[in-house]
């Protein structure tokens, strides 16, 4: 704990001594502790891709115990995964890291279109059963079905607050009312963040944002305000902005593999942007593990 840690929670008053402990948790373990910043390794591809199509480029990712390891050496400052994957092998790694469990997810054989909602796939009871430290929960704003995912997470970050979890929102905008180049428009994604800022998340996990502009409404206001969303790190930044003046942590996705130089370049952008770092799956564990875990230390060197 440091005066930077303390900063941070600063902005958290009103939650229990339990979700600001559990907070501090995920700050002050592995290479970026201490920091401000973080690298969350999620695998809930598997479940939303299916398994070939996550694993099947590096066949240890398979098994659960993997990811396991992945976090553990890379010095992640924590792991996020579905239910099944978390009992498979927590046993084996009790206490080593920060662990968040993902209640609801989205599958690639739903048939539910251009409006996805995803299914609640497991409970506050199993995160605390786990011993995990927060739960995460994934909304897409500009689907038809926002209703319900909005009343799900009303309910269960209640739960997840009362019992000392914090609580991690994906907000991905997708779904018929939008474009699909409007899903990482700039205004789209600052909306996605502030939204899951007010609906209570402490950490907010959004996609990082083109420079386009999707709605009419919003487009005005930016050129009027002359917002400056020109570089990816004006884009972060306005972004961060708009999740409670940066009160509430925001962190990007890493989205599919990648070209590495491309890759470090947005992550620059993302530290010069005020951002407090990624959540990297696929980028990371579609590698080989030495590869992975060199790649992962490249990124936490660039926010250290």
């Amino acid at each position: 704990m440091n005066e930077k840690i303390r900063s941070i929670l600063s902005h958290y008053r009103g939650e229990n001594p339990g979700v600001r402990t559990n907070l501090a948790r995920i700050l002050t373990h592995g290479t970026l502790a201490g920091t401000g910043r973080m690298v969350i390794l999620p695998v809930d591809q598997g479940f939303e891709h299916g398994p070939a199509r996550s694993f099947a480029e590096n066949d240890a990712g398979y098994d659960p115990d993997y990811h396991f390891r992945l976090a553990l050496e890379a010095g992640c400052n924590a792991y996020a995964a579905p239910l099944g994957a978390l009992e498979a092998a927590v046993s084996d790694h009790v206490g080593e890291i920060p662990l968040i469990l993902k209640l609801n997810n989205h599958d690639s054989l739903a048939p539910d279109g251009g409006d996805p909602v995803p299914s609640v796939t497991a409970s506050v009871k199993d995160a605390l059963r786990l011993g995990c430290v927060a739960v995460g929960f994934t909304i897409y704003p500009g689907s038809a079905h926002f209703k319900t995912m909005y009343q799900e997470i009303r309910a269960i970050a209640q739960e997840a607050k009362e019992s000392g979890l914090a609580v991690v929102i994906w907000s991905y905008p997708r779904g018929s009312g939008l474009s699909k180049k409007g899903e990482t428009g700039i205004d789209v994604c600052a909306y996605a963040a502030h939204l899951a800022a007010q609906l209570g998340a402490h950490i907010i996990k959004v996609k990082l944002p083109s420079d386009h502009i999707e709605l009419d409404a919003a487009r005005k206001v930016y050129q009027a305000q002359n917002i400056a969303v020109g570089t990816m790190a004006e884009r972060v930044r306005h972004v961060v902005q708009s999740a409670f003046e940066g009160k509430r942590m925001v962190i990007f996705s890493g989205g599919s593999k990648a070209n590495e130089k491309a890759f470090f370049e947005d992550i620059r952008a993302i530290r010069e942007g005020g951002g407090f770092g990624s959540i990297i799956g696929r980028n990371s564990f579609q590698r080989p593990f030495n590869e992975a875990v060199q790649f992962l230390k490249e990124v936490m060197k660039i926010y250290a």
